[in-house]
Parts: C-alpha cells; sequence; structure tokens
C-alpha cells in the first residue's frame, strides 16, 4: 500500500467513489457504534490474528465477503461503521491524513470532489476527516472498555452452531462476550465503576446484540429461498 499525505496540489482532481459493493463480514467497531449497531447486527469481541489484543465488531454475515444487511454505501445501509465509511484514508502517526489512491473507491470521472476550487477541503472530504477523528478516539475508547472488561474477568468464549436450509451448517469459533452472570456477580464498587464510566451500557447493547444472530441467519435463509 503507498499511501500518499492528502493534498489539493497532488489530489485537486480526485473524486470519492461510492464504497465497494462487496466488504467484509466482520468489521471492527467502536464503543460510540454500539448502539446503533446492536439494533440490526451481532457484537462480539475477537482477537486480532497479528497482535493477539481483543477488539469489538459487528458481524453482517457468517463467512468471508457475505454481508447480509445490503449494501455499505452510507445513508442506504441499515448501518455503516466508520470503519468502512473512512475506506481509502487513514491517519500518520503525526496525525495528518493520508489516502490510499489506488483504492477503488478514487475516481477521477464521477462522485465528489476531495477539494473545492480554492484549493480547500469539500465537504466529503471534511466529513471524511471528521470519521478518521472518531475512529481515533473510539479506538482507545474501545482498549479502555475492552481491558476494564478483562480486569473483572467478564469476557466469556461464545461458540456459533448455525444450519441453513440449504443443508450448509456452519461454526463460528474465536468469538467473545461478556458473562451477564459474571457482571451480576461483581460487588457495588465494581458494578458503580462500570456504571459511571457508560461500561454497563456498552454490556447490555452488546448482550442484546446476539438475539441478531437468528436474524441474520433467517435473512440467509430468505435469500437462499430467493
Amino acid at each position: 500500500m503507498d499511501l500518499q499525505l492528502l493534498n489539493a496540489q497532488e489530489h485537486g482532481r480526485m473524486r470519492l467513489g461510492r464504497l465497494p459493493a462487496s466488504g467484509p463480514h466482520f468489521v471492527q467497531i467502536v464503543p460510540s457504534e454500539f448502539v446503533a449497531a446492536a439494533a440490526v447486527c451481532p457484537i462480539f469481541l475477537t482477537k486480532n490474528a497479528e497482535t493477539g489484543q481483543f477488539y469489538a465488531g459487528a458481524m453482517f454475515g457468517f463467512e468471508p465477503g457475505e454481508n447480509l444487511l445490503g449494501p455499505a454505501e452510507v445513508g442506504q445501509a441499515l448501518f455503516t461503521p466508520l470503519d468502512i465509511e473512512r475506506q481509502g484514508f487513514f491517519v500518520t502517526q503525526d496525525g495528518d491524513v493520508a489516502i490510499d489512491p489506488r483504492h477503488p473507491r478514487f475516481r477521477s470521472d464521477q462522485g465528489a470532489s476531495l477539494f473545492d476550487e480554492q484549493g480547500q477541503p469539500s465537504a466529503a472530504t471534511r466529513r471524511l476527516q471528521h470519521v478518521l477523528a472518531q475512529m481515533q478516539a473510539g479506538v482507545i475508547e474501545s482498549e479502555r472498555f475492552i481491558q476494564a472488561l478483562l480486569a473483572h474477568k467478564l469476557v466469556e468464549p461464545v461458540d456459533v452452531d448455525l444450519s441453513f436450509d440449504d443443508g450448509k451448517s456452519l461454526s463460528l469459533n474465536g468469538l467473545y462476550t461478556v458473562s451477564l452472570d459474571a457482571v451480576g456477580e461483581l460487588d457495588d464498587a465494581a458494578a458503580l465503576e462500570l456504571f459511571r464510566a457508560g461500561d454497563l451500557q456498552l454490556i447490555y447493547a452488546m448482550n442484546g446484540s446476539l438475539k441478531q444472530v437468528s436474524a441474520l441467519a433467517k435473512l440467509r435463509n430468505d435469500k437462499l429461498a430467493a
């Protein structure tokens, strides 16, 4: 990947096309997205394959490349994670915005311009700058939240076994959730600490989202029937 610092001189003619129609079936999200995500899809914790660290993710399908919730484009999808919306855009260690000019969403023939006629960031670019700032802050908050869960021993593995109308069975491994039994056993001081930090709301959003597993399975069966 060849990143370039975003600037009007090199990228003044570049336009922001649509997000790719297909995308990952499991996408990292940050705590500020939990409530919106939980309304339409399951939220799990899983481990980064390279670092072994936990992160939170929203599940859109059961296999790579499967998105059962529709297009990724903002305004069309039921829920578009910040990590999807910012595709092609990155923040450097110095805090500057960089892009991958070879990303398929960057075009020269159609879409919103990245810069206006005065060489200033367009509304679309300012939106992406805001998204990147939300992501940066959210990743820090997510790490704090997960460390709190681990400190109180609230994380537990969960196995998801599914059978579909076409006879196919899937077992999803490497997923984790929060044990409400363990939450119920917390002492008052620990529970109050989690409440004041806003963590209890996130915990219950995660737990409530688990019912979306069966909703996704129904969507998959409906597509098979169609």
